[in-house]
């Protein structure tokens, strides 16, 4: 917050406008105004307020959603921009009115007290575009589930001959078989057909387009933040939600602490009296929660690392569920590390190692698909690590010691 400032600043968002408020340092309203939502209107708030040398801070709402441009056109001029929250309507002070005006001097007020201190999202850069893919696929997603339920739909009321033919069979067989098309003997049977195969085109379709989302999404991460998606059990879909969360700019959350918080995974202190305890955090992000709840799934299934302390936990009397929340909060603590030094040069000596193993499973004449089989894995995974655009030093390992039992079997074969 810039100290020498002479004003303070406040906006109240809408879909098409933009309302202003300019106060002094002592709470005076200096100007208002309403402004178009656009580049130019942005402009003449920035003329409204004056220097940014003289403006201690402006408050914007709804950084993510309608504030999001005028707060980087704001915070490009060189203005200290912070999200002003809106209070719930229970929180609002009986009798104030409530109208744009109103929010934008609220919001000014918020920011001179403090009260609103909160670093909005940078936004515009590889997030950003995480984000809109995001979107897209989870859209794609949900249209399998709504053409799978409409054919099955049309084939329980279909004629005896075609229930009999398409009834019991599985998403994926059906939609194969419905992409053909038949022959039809009345008006009424190729409706049915035409129908159904329209919906089967629609299932193919959106598989079809949430899978390129989702390899867009990781091509994205890769480039950017390789660290995240090499997290241990960390899928594509984890670390993207777990980035979209923290934004382009992920030091905003303070720490690895405040971290866990804003993805709902730090502990809550709900002591009373001689009681000491904490209970479930049911607040923050619920999408980034989401994700960290999947890793931590994964990795009491699969890890070998995490299963030894699953087994320590329930010897102690912990359910699954409490052993899971234990894990979450350490997992949030890695994907903070992984989002704040996502490029991290302690990863190049992995790569180096990566590369290495490669050389040495063609010196074996083992394939990849042998090392997938041998290892539990998508033979996917095996290239990327190669590669090094997989950084997962527990698979690493294991596929260094799988290569290394294939050397001393020859040696064993070997004549003397």
């Amino acid at each position: 917050m810039n100290e020498r400032g002479t004003v303070a600043a406040g906006t109240g968002t809408r879909k098409d406008t933009r309302a202003l408020c300019v106060i002094d340092l002592v709470g005076r309203v200096v100007a208002t105004g309403a402004y178009a939502a656009d580049g130019e209107g942005y402009d003449r708030i920035a003329a409204a307020i004056g220097d940014p040398r003289d403006c201690v801070v402006v408050g914007v709402e709804g950084t993510g959603s309608y504030g999001a441009g005028i707060s980087r056109r704001l915070a490009e001029l060189g203005y200290d921009v912070v999200e002003a929250v809106r209070p719930k309507r229970e929180k609002r002070m009986a009798g104030r009115d409530k109208n744009d005006p109103a929010d934008a001097e609220r919001a000014a007020r918020d920011a001179l007290a403090g009260k609103a201190s909160g670093a909005p999202k940078a936004g515009g850069g590889w997030v950003e575009a995480l984000r809109f893919r995001m979107v897209a696929r989870d859209a794609a997603v949900s249209g399998p589930a709504r053409a799978a339920n409409s054919a099955h739909a049309l084939i329980v009321t279909a004629p005896a001959p075609i229930r009999g033919e398409l009834g019991g069979m599985k998403a994926p067989a059906l939609m194969k078989a419905l992409s053909r098309r038949r022959r039809a003997r009345d008006v009424v049977e190729s409706s049915l057909w035409e129908s159904l195969r329209s919906l089967s085109l629609s299932w193919i379709g959106a598989k079809k387009a949430a899978a390129a989302h989702e390899e867009a999404m990781r091509e994205i991460l890769l480039a950017n933040a390789p660290a995240l998606p090499g997290i241990r059990c960390c899928g594509t879909i984890s670390a993207a939600r777990l980035a979209v969360t923290a934004g382009d700019n992920p030091e905003r959350a303070g720490g690895e602490s405040a971290f866990a918080s804003l993805c709902g995974a730090s502990p809550v202190e709900a002591s009373s009296g001689k009681v000491k305890r904490h209970r479930l955090n049911r607040g923050g992000d619920r999408q980034a929660n989401r994700a960290l709840h999947a890793i931590a799934r994964q990795r009491m299934r699969r890890d070998s690392r995490t299963k030894p302390c699953v087994d320590k936990r329930t010897k102690e009397g912990k359910s699954g569920r409490e052993i899971e929340r234990i894990l979450v909060r350490y997992i949030a603590r890695e994907a903070y590390g992984a989002l704040v030094r996502p490029t991290d040069a302690a990863c190049e000596p992995y790569r180096t190692s990566a590369r290495a193993a490669k050389s040495e499973r063609l010196r074996a004449g083992a394939t990849q698909a042998q090392a997938s089989r041998a290892l539990g894995v998508a033979s996917a995974r095996i290239s990327e690590m190669e590669r090094g655009r997989l950084a997962d030093a527990p698979l690493l390992q294991r596929y260094r010691s799988w290569l290394e039992s294939l050397s001393a079997g020859e040696r064993r074969e070997s004549p003397e």
